[in-house]
């Protein structure tokens, strides 16, 4: 971990798996210069620890985010000096994309609401298993505010139709609705939710560590190329993945079964 204390989350890795909670209960875990910049800090740890291969990011409490620190943004915004609340807004979507570089698949386990600023990170993750009980909504334009970082992520998660209807009437959509759109991988029942998360994470961490790395990273390195391209990005990929230790166990234990 970085010599920075953490305050506003929590950290702690458990063999493959390195739990990252959101830890401002009283404000529903609601995001702020401090939170943002500790998120950063925990995905950087896990990305340099070798042992890691997925990183779950949760919420305490009743709630997974729900949005933005709106007080925060408020006292921001009234100092007036544009610069400043440029740098607050590229700070967020600084985070999204480390949340797409890092190599560790990212998954949001959502229960309560996930909110504005709560939704664009959960977007921002690569799977999202959801509690029955979840609500998500992108809500920012029923207060003059536009989710201006989630419209890449969510633009290329659902599609142009779905995801303009989601930004433009800010409505808030349930989980099962969310997951017969896409935007959510799994619904599980809410009294036994943290149950359901914990089988489904450890059979993603099962997994060969090199090969969710090559395929997290082609995945999204492949994002708007022509098909031509994306098919020679594979390619190589392919390639590398066949020097792999975990690639060469893999297949030699095929080949032992099989013969």
């Amino acid at each position: 971990m970085s010599s920075e204390k953490l305050q506003r989350i929590l950290y702690r890795t458990d063999g493959p798996v390195a739990r990252v909670t959101l830890n401002r209960p009283e404000q529903r875990n609601a995001l702020d210069a401090d939170v943002v910049r500790e998120l950063k800090v925990a995905l950087g740890t896990a990305d340099a620890d070798p042992a890691v291969r997925v990183v779950l990011l949760r919420g305490a409490g009743q709630h997974f985010c729900a949005g933005a620190d709106l007080t925060a943004l408020h006292e921001i915004a009234a100092r007036g000096d544009p610069v400043e609340n440029l740098q607050d807004a590229i700070s967020l979507g600084q985070l999204f994309i480390r949340m797409r570089q890092c190599r560790c698949v990212i998954v949001a386990a959502v229960h309560g609401n996930a909110i504005a600023g709560g939704a664009g990170l959960a977007t921002a993750c690569d799977i999202i298993l959801a509690a029955e009980d979840a609500v998500f909504g992108y809500p920012e334009v029923n207060i003059g505010f536009v989710p201006a970082m989630v419209m890449g992520l969510l633009r290329r998660a659902l599609g142009e139709k779905l995801a303009f209807e989601l930004v433009a009437r800010g409505e808030r959509i349930y989980a099962a609705d969310a997951a017969r759109i896409g935007l959510v991988n799994r619904v599980f029942p809410s009294e036994h939710f943290d149950a359901s998360v914990e089988k489904w994470l450890l059979g993603l961490a099962a997994r060969s560590g090199s090969a969710l790395q090559l395929t997290k990273r082609l995945f999204y390195g492949i994002d708007m190329l022509p098909v031509e391209q994306a098919i020679g990005r594979g390619a190589e990929v392919n390639a590398l993945a066949r020097f792999t230790q975990d690639c060469r166990d893999g297949v030699q234990r095929f080949i032992e079964r099989s013969g």
